[in-house]
Parts: C-alpha cells; sequence; structure tokens
C-alpha cells in the first residue's frame, strides 16, 4: 500500500478511533457530554471525512488537498480543545448554558440559570486521570494529529513511497 492510501488510512483510523472512546465512554461509561464536549467531536467528524475522501480517491493532489485541510481542521481542534480546558480550571468564561456562574442573587435568578442549564456543566469535568481531563486529552490527540498531518503531507510532497 502506498503513502497515497496509508496516510488517509491512519488519518482515517484515528478519527473512528477517537470518535468511539468518546462514543463509549458515553454509551457505556456513563459520561454525559458538555456542550464544548459535543464541539470538540466536531474537527474528527471532518478528518473521517477527509481521509474517506482521500481513500476513495487514491490520488496525490486529493490526499494532499485532504490532509492539508485536516490539519487546519486540527489546529482549530486544538484551539477549542484549550478554551475547554481553559474552561473547565476557570481561565476564561464558557458559554453561559454550560457554565456554572455562582450563587444566585434571587430566586427568579436561581430559577431562570436551572431552566437555561445544561444536564452537564462545561467547566465541573465528570472524569480524569493524573489530574488530565477529557479536555486535555483531547488536546493533546488534536496536537498530536495535526503533527500527524504535517509529516504525513511532507512525506507526500516529497514523494516517499514506502
Amino acid at each position: 500500500m502506498t503513502d497515497i492510501r496509508r496516510l488517509p488510512l491512519l488519518l482515517f483510523a484515528a478519527s473512528a478511533a477517537v470518535l468511539a472512546i468518546a462514543w463509549a465512554s458515553q454509551l457505556w461509561g456513563r459520561l454525559l457530554p458538555c456542550e464544548l464536549c459535543l464541539y470538540d467531536r466536531w474537527p474528527y467528524y471532518a478528518a473521517l471525512a477527509l481521509g474517506a475522501v482521500a481513500l476513495l480517491a487514491g490520488r496525490r493532489r486529493v490526499s494532499t488537498a485532504a490532509l492539508a485541510l485536516a490539519a487546519l481542521v486540527f489546529i482549530a481542534g486544538v484551539g477549542l480543545a484549550f478554551y475547554h480546558v481553559g474552561v473547565e480550571h476557570h481561565w476564561f468564561a464558557g458559554p453561559s448554558a454550560c457554565t456554572s456562574g455562582g450563587p444566585a442573587s434571587s430566586l427568579e435568578e436561581f430559577k431562570r440559570r436551572l431552566l437555561a442549564q445544561q444536564p452537564v456543566a462545561c467547566d465541573q469535568p465528570e472524569w480524569s486521570l493524573f489530574g488530565v481531563t477529557l479536555a486535555g486529552f483531547d488536546l493533546l490527540v488534536a496536537l498530536a494529529l495535526v503533527l500527524f498531518c504535517l509529516w504525513a503531507l511532507r512525506r507526500i510532497m516529497l514523494g516517499r513511497e514506502a
């Protein structure tokens, strides 16, 4: 198998694996996603589509374009994941619908917040491993996939077939 097919296949497989882990943690692990968690999945859906297009086409130009677009998508994903980590650590204000806003000043405000509140708060992580939350792992994986896409682009552009 040439790099023209192998590299988009790896992109497709990595994106599918991340999404499978996210869905498994949601369905079987009972970790409900917050609003930002759902947004964090978008780059992987886009990369899945880009990888599939490149695989089906099997052409150098399509693979190069797909990997370049995937790199841009994952750069955006890194930014989104960093924002999510920042919301969890209270470095940034999160979306008003999914972050706790401190104590309410009146019963009316409490009622309004309660009705507007998402089932899962973006600033209160449900799970972590060694202090790294799922948003933190997403940041690391998205960064790794940016680097992979750039490496793969360089490899294809240099014409190294292995």
